[in-house]
């Protein structure tokens, strides 16, 4: 097999991990509430990155700087999480994954008012399509029928998506020496002692002594999995393989979570879902598409096509 096609499996398998994440999150929630899930989720991480980390020979050595900076987006990340799955109690795994994928247009505004980065017309297209089928699904066609209320859930999973486009421009600015897996372990760790406060009580121990095999599975799928083989196959692409090419895999997480959410959840994929899912992808897509790569891209291609 071609050894370029070989390496695809890496970014392929983690989008896979991450797409079928939600679907793992709202078993969970079914016994479990938020912030429960986030600490046995984040514990689980640690423990098979740890393991990772002493079997590769890593240096624990710490930096204050460093954990400063970590510290920071600890915070920001469990923030995101707490409201991702919070919205996921009141919205269906398939309408997160859509609305997740709406993230790169969030970085891509945050960067013309934060860090004056160029807007093209391609991206403000992007946005406006990218924006008009997420109301299409929030509304399942009727605009008219929106309200924070009713779609609570759906206005959750929005806010995470905005969260996570914070998350991802502060962790593009500052800079942190520690190895991508030491940095991921540290602000894993951080994150569970930071919710700490939230998990130690009778009751919580009693909920998670009485926990069913199948949410112990998922939960061992979203600590070890999801948070922990995935974002290491997620490093290791990025070393290996340009970081857009990387990215690029990211638009087939929705899909996955669609799937994924039709045979395990058995939850109803209507037409308008998937027509507004795929109108978002397309919108962003050409808010990450750069216009004169793909004008050239095309120019080459009919080239040899004439030839």
């Amino acid at each position: 097999m071609n050894k370029h096609l070989l390496k695809y499996w890496k970014p392929l398998t983690a989008v896979c991990f991450w797409g079928a994440s939600f679907i793992a999150t709202k078993i969970a929630l079914s016994q479990l509430n938020p912030i429960n899930i986030i600490f046995i989720r984040l514990i689980l991480a640690s423990i098979l990155l740890g393991i990772i980390a002493l079997y590769t020979k890593r240096s624990f050595k710490i930096s204050l700087k460093n954990h400063g900076f970590i510290f920071l987006l600890a915070l920001i990340a469990v923030f995101h999480l707490w409201i991702q799955v919070t919205g996921l109690k009141y919205t269906t795994a398939s309408n997160t994954g859509w609305i997740i994928g709406i993230t790169p247009v969030f970085m891509a505004i945050l960067g013309f008012f934060i860090f004056s980065e160029k807007f093209t017309l391609f991206k403000v297209i992007g946005i406006l399509i990218a924006f008009f089928g997420l109301l299409m699904l929030i509304s399942k066609g009727d605009f008219l029928s929106i309200d924070f209320i009713s779609n609570k859930g759906d206005f959750l999973i929005l806010a995470s998506a905005f969260t996570w486009s914070v998350y991802s421009m502060v962790n593009k600015k500052i800079t942190i020496t520690y190895p991508p897996l030491m940095t991921i372990l540290f602000q894993f760790i951080i994150m569970a002692i930071v919710i700490i406060p939230f998990n130690v009580s009778e009751s919580t121990i009693k909920v998670i002594s009485q926990l069913s095999i199948e949410i112990w599975f998922a939960l061992f799928f979203l600590g070890f999995f999801c948070s922990g083989i995935a974002y290491v196959l997620w490093a290791q692409s990025l070393k290996e393989m340009e970081s857009a090419r990387v990215g690029a895999f990211l638009y087939f997480e929705p899909f996955v979570t669609v799937i994924a959410a039709w045979s395990i959840l058995n939850e109803n994929i209507t037409l308008l879902t998937i027509i507004s899912g795929i109108t978002i992808t397309i919108g962003v897509i050409l808010v990450n598409v750069n216009p004169k790569i793909l004008l050239r891209y095309l120019n080459n291609y009919f080239n040899k096509e004439s030839v």
